[in-house]
């Protein structure tokens, strides 16, 4: 098991929100192409929807977008155990009531080999973080600006 541990890659999540609860489904296939193509490996999914009244509710991977098909369907199973209950509240804490949310966490398999050839050198990961797109927009903005 430590041997498999040691030649993964990074591991993320993201929770994402749909206002109003209203999912189109576009952005599905575009998931699952990322693990077909194997950039990524889902580790764990899951819906929840907090109610008006600020109560949580899980939702069953469905027909989300109301085609008939099962658009999630091969994710079902997609259940590591490592998203608890607190993870859950603290997403249903970013929550607007009466919308959905999606929670993902997944195994970036394209830094694998990077990743493991560093830990095999004695490397670790002490620090990560993400920028904000409208952090990038402004800053590109601001330079772009300073060159008129």
């Amino acid at each position: 098991m430590t041997d498999q541990l040691n030649e993964m890659g990074p591991i993320d999540y993201v929770v994402i929100e749909f206002p109003g609860s209203k999912m189109t489904g576009e952005g599905l296939p575009l998931l699952v192409d990322l693990v077909d193509r194997g950039i990524v490996r889902i580790i764990d999914l899951m819906f929840m929807k907090k109610e008006l009244d600020g109560s949580v509710v899980g939702l069953e991977i469905a027909d989300m977008t109301g085609d008939g098909e099962l658009d999630l369907a091969v994710f079902e199973g997609a259940a590591s155990g490592l998203l608890g209950s607190e993870d859950l509240a603290e997403a249903a804490a970013a929550l607007e009531p009466g919308n959905s949310a999606g929670l993902i966490v997944y195994e970036n398999l394209w830094a694998a080999p990077f990743a493991a050839a560093l830990r095999r050198g004695g490397a670790q990961l002490v620090a990560s973080g993400r920028i904000p797109l409208q952090d990038v927009i402004e800053a590109l903005d601001a330079l772009d600006s300073e060159g008129k």
